[in-house]
């Protein structure tokens, strides 16, 4: 009787696969907020100080959440852990579409934080478990793509689902609170107006009286009895002037960067325009034309996308719950055949997974010399780096006055980049370690990649270039961050032994501590009302000219010593 146990498999295959869209739905939900951030401070009337304070806020509670849930995993296995965290980070992304103000929405991001610390940490752990010595950097490499994967994708999906869920048929009238700076508005539109701007001069043609004593009122700052009242007068008759008149003149919009869906309501012929078509094209360049003043008639959408992305994360827990064994030996369709091959070359103590793990060996981590480098590495290389998903969309809005689609676009394109830099930066790592010292494997793609992202920024900070130029180097700045990170991965899963979790949660705590000034220090760097860009530049190459010094101390001969009965730190119970 033949046997119906498979001669082979490639389970270790399909758990990779799962962490890596473990790790896409990471960055997605991370990074979806840095492009919703626009219409999020208009709608909640929220501050630049207090958008940091946002930005930032996961970054401390991801940061000092890293050992402990690394630990965690270490210590109750990867698979119960790490579907935890994916179900309870999904909720506050779906939490995040019903805030109704900074203090909720503050709290919210600190309790994504926690469920997201887990993440990498675990990830690495289950590298390390299932997959053979010789494949970890190419093995954590592509967990890492999927990270940027999901970073790439938060751009685009967010702003096409931005405006999906805002219909044309759904109302572009202006209602109490659109009108965000009315003192502002008034003051440019009478400059335009007395400059015979055939735009503002057909809006006033069709004021009634009392709107434009309104006008006049507010861009000489003078305060009526009636000033709320007027004003939704106001808004009530520019809503039937949007209605029904097409305001386009080419002369008045041939500086600006149109909306992409009013470019293509500039295509139909005015006279087949119906009213909620020529009502959103007209509120678009409304807009356009007033950019600060004015809310989003798009961003309405972003409540229910982060409700989307929620909801997506549950589905991704069951996947990830279904496929995933804390160990090979674990899986009931992992053969005897890949066993062999996922261990061979380790340590007899590596292959025993029955002892159990103790507490969190903090007096091993802070005692070694390697771990400190890298810790400054990691914490230097995120303040460079977060500007790539933080403030970028604001760069490009405020410099160049990109679009939101072609935002959205630009910001995929360079993060997009980097995944060839994880994938190659993994390819490196294993093709070095077969060459040369072990070590040196590990060092060089940091070193080297460091150095090439703080070139790119000094390229920024000298050149004035065309917004796809600027691109062009941010996804240098994007390929050079994700070159390195396999052989970071690498070196901690090399002295972590089965404190994995706990070891790479060191290092992202550091790492992500850094992400949380980076907010701070660019508002403070750049200005909070007039941005100083090239300051930022500067700041970032700073920050990567220090990452790489500091990896040139990393050392994988310093391993972990741990002595098991004095780790008494969170001691399992």
């Amino acid at each position: 009787m033949s046997s119906t146990e498979p001669t082979t498999s490639f389970v270790r295959y399909r758990v990779i696969f799962a962490c890596m869209l473990m790790a896409i739905l990471l960055y997605l939900d991370r990074f979806c907020i840095s492009f919703a951030e626009v219409f999020i401070k208009d709608e909640l009337g929220l501050s630049d100080k207090q958008i940091a304070i946002i930005l930032g806020s996961f970054f401390v509670s991801y940061a000092f959440c890293q050992v402990p849930s690394g630990w965690l995993s270490d210590r109750f296995g990867a698979r119960t852990m790490l579907t935890l965290y994916i179900l309870m980070w999904s909720l506050f992304t779906a939490l995040t579409g019903f805030v109704t103000g900074f203090i909720m929405l503050l709290l919210f991001r600190l309790g994504f934080g926690v469920g997201q610390a887990g993440a990498y940490p675990t990830s690495a752990n289950i590298v390390s478990k299932w997959m053979p010595l010789s494949a970890r950097g190419i093995a954590s490499s592509m967990v890492a793509v999927g990270g940027r994967l999901g970073g790439a994708l938060a751009p685009i999906l967010t702003a096409f689902l931005i405006v999906l869920f805002v219909p044309i048929s759904q109302s572009s009238e202006l209602t109490t609170g659109d009108l965000m700076q009315p003192q502002q508005f008034a003051v440019k539109f009478m400059e335009n107006l007395n400059k015979k701007q055939k735009y503002e001069t057909t809006i006033y043609d069709h004021l009634t009286p009392e709107s434009k004593e309104y006008l006049k009122a507010a861009a000489s700052e003078k305060e009526t009895e009636t000033g709320t009242a007027v004003e939704a007068d106001f808004l009530v008759n520019l809503n039937s002037i949007l209605q029904n008149d097409t305001l386009y003149h080419s002369s008045d919009f041939a500086d600006l960067k149109l909306n992409q869906q009013a470019e293509q309501l500039l295509i139909i012929t005015p006279g087949e325009l119906n009213v909620e078509e020529r009502s959103r094209l007209n509120r678009l360049l409304l807009e356009a034309r007033y950019y600060t003043e004015f809310r989003k008639v798009q961003g309405k959408g972003w409540r229910p996308v982060m409700v989307v992305y929620g909801v997506f994360g549950i589905v991704i827990a069951g996947f990830f719950w279904w496929t995933i064994r804390d160990y090979p030996r674990m899986h009931p369709s992992c053969s005897e055949q890949e066993l062999e091959a996922i261990e061979f070359g380790r340590n007899e103590e590596d292959k025993d997974h029955t002892k159990e793990i103790g507490g969190i060996p903090l007096k091993a981590i802070v005692e070694n010399r390697s771990l400190w480098m890298l810790s400054l590495s990691q914490f230097c290389t995120n303040i460079g780096w977060l500007f790539l998903v933080t403030w970028l969309p604001r760069y490009l809005d405020e410099t160049y006055q990109v679009p939101l689609k072609e935002r959205g676009t630009m910001i995929t394109v360079a993060l997009a980049v980097g995944w060839f830099g994880t994938l190659s930066g993994g390819k490196a790592t294993d093709w070095l370690r077969n060459r040369i010292s072990l070590r040196w494997s590990r060092v060089l793609p940091i070193v080297v990649s460091r150095f090439t992202a703080m070139a790119a920024y000094i390229l920024l900070c000298f050149l004035d270039v065309s917004p796809w130029v600027a691109v062009a180097l941010f996804s240098v700045v994007a390929f050079s961050t994700d070159f390195g990170s396999p052989a970071m991965w690498a070196f901690n899963q090399d002295i972590g032994g089965k404190h994995v979790g706990s070891v790479l949660g060191w290092g992202n705590m550091w790492g992500n501590l850094g992400a949380a000034i980076a907010p701070y220090l660019m508002i403070w760097v750049i200005g909070e009302d007039d941005h100083y860009w090239s300051m930022a530049f500067v700041t970032c190459a700073i920050a990567f000219f220090v990452a790489g010094v500091a990896s040139l101390g990393v050392d994988t001969a310093q391993t972990l010593i741990v002595d098991e009965e004095s780790e008494g730190e969170l001691a399992s119970t």
